[in-house]
């Protein structure tokens, strides 16, 4: 009896375990093609979604004259924001033709951004500049949240997504794979394969690793950086941050008893929500025991003119209101209170303002004709 016997010789076997070896290394990068697919186009639609909302639903966004308009959300960021942002707002705040077309450029990045990163066109290249976004809108607005910092995650998850598609490219159905079925030669060009597609980048493993591990380390100093300091929690105990995105507090400076008796201070919104105005109800002179000796109730205030009101900007104003002064967050002004009946409120050594919460905020007075006021 013969006996069926079946080998195969080292030479099969290796060609086997490449194959076998090959088609699972496919496999494996298809699935994660298809699993960055929900990343790739919830980041676009993110961005698509600013965008359009400014130019197709929401138009009156980018109109300066309506209540709506982007230079006053720019305005409420100034108090918070990093790096030395709040210059640059306050800067494009005061030259108009600058903030507006900043406006409009932002806007329409964000929009083409959203749309190539959706489309999976030159993904890589989108998803770097989807980055960039993150960082500036951290640094302006990563501040803000009334019940947690809302835009800390936002841009903390954004500048995570961007990083994972500019290393891991467009995935599947993407417009960057029918480029180079159209054009295989594209697949072996460098710098096609460094701003798109769904192919590896042209780099040995030990290189892709290490420019991996720079970048995770970027999101994770910035994203765990910028937490703690907003909210401590990391190695410092939970705090409030620098400046508080649900208290009002006002920032009072320069201020002055005039010769006639009148009272002129510049204030400054400088924390809180933008959900809500702050409403000063109460100013009072006081003197060197702290004690009234001038008061401005809140219908005194709600009558105060136009003309007591001098805005250092042209959008988030100082104004009265029916309920005092009012004012949204990243307000600046120079107040001037009237001078009151009294011939006391020449004895006065300090301004101390009210709001509706209670909270109180304090300056010295100086006079123009007797200078610093010591008490």
């Amino acid at each position: 009896m013969t006996t069926l016997s079946f080998t195969t010789t080292p030479h099969v076997e290796q060609s086997f375990d490449r194959s076998v070896g090959l088609t699972e290394a496919r496999r494996a990068w298809r699935t994660a093609a298809l699993a960055m697919l929900s990343v790739r186009i919830i980041q676009g639609f993110i961005y698509w979604g600013g965008g359009s909302r400014r130019f197709i639903y929401a138009p009156a966004k980018l109109n300066p004259d309506a209540p709506t308009w982007m230079a006053n959300k720019f305005q409420t960021a100034m108090p918070g924001a990093l790096f030395g942002t709040d210059h640059l707002i306050s800067f494009m705040l005061h030259h108009f033709w600058l903030l507006y077309a900043g406006v409009i450029l932002f806007s329409a990045a964000e929009l083409f951004v959203g749309a190539m990163l959706m489309a999976g066109a030159l993904t890589r290249a989108a998803a770097l500049v989807s980055m960039g976004f993150s960082v500036l809108l951290m640094a302006m607005f990563g501040w803000q949240g009334a019940t947690c910092i809302d835009e800390w995650t936002m841009a903390a998850c954004n500048l995570a997504m961007g990083a994972t598609l500019l290393l891991g490219g467009s995935g599947a159905y993407a417009i960057d794979n029918v480029l180079m079925r159209r054009n295989p030669a594209l697949a072996g060009k460098r710098w096609f394969r460094w701003m798109a597609g769904s192919l590896p980048l042209p780099l040995k493993d030990v290189s892709f690793r290490k420019l991996a591990l720079t970048v995770l380390a970027f999101v994770l100093v910035f994203d765990i950086g910028t937490y703690s300091y907003y909210r401590g929690s990391v190695v410092t105990p939970f705090h409030g941050g620098p400046v508080s995105p649900t208290r009002h507090h006002l920032a009072l400076s320069e201020a002055r008893l005039l010769p006639d008796g009148s009272v002129r201070f510049h204030v400054y919104l400088d924390a809180g929500t933008p959900e809500a105005p702050v409403h000063v109800v109460a100013a009072d002179l006081l003197d060197a025991s702290n004690q009234p000796v001038a008061h401005y109730d809140t219908a005194a205030l709600s009558a105060l003119p136009n003309t007591a009101f001098a805005n250092d900007y042209a959008y988030n104003k100082f104004a009265a209101g029916p309920y005092g002064i009012r004012a949204s967050i990243g307000a600046a002004a120079t107040l001037t209170l009237p001078a009151p009946a009294s011939d006391a409120a020449l004895e006065a050594r300090s301004l101390r303002l009210t709001d509706v919460d209670g909270r109180t905020f304090s300056a010295l007075l100086r006079s123009k004709r007797l200078g610093p006021r010591l008490g």
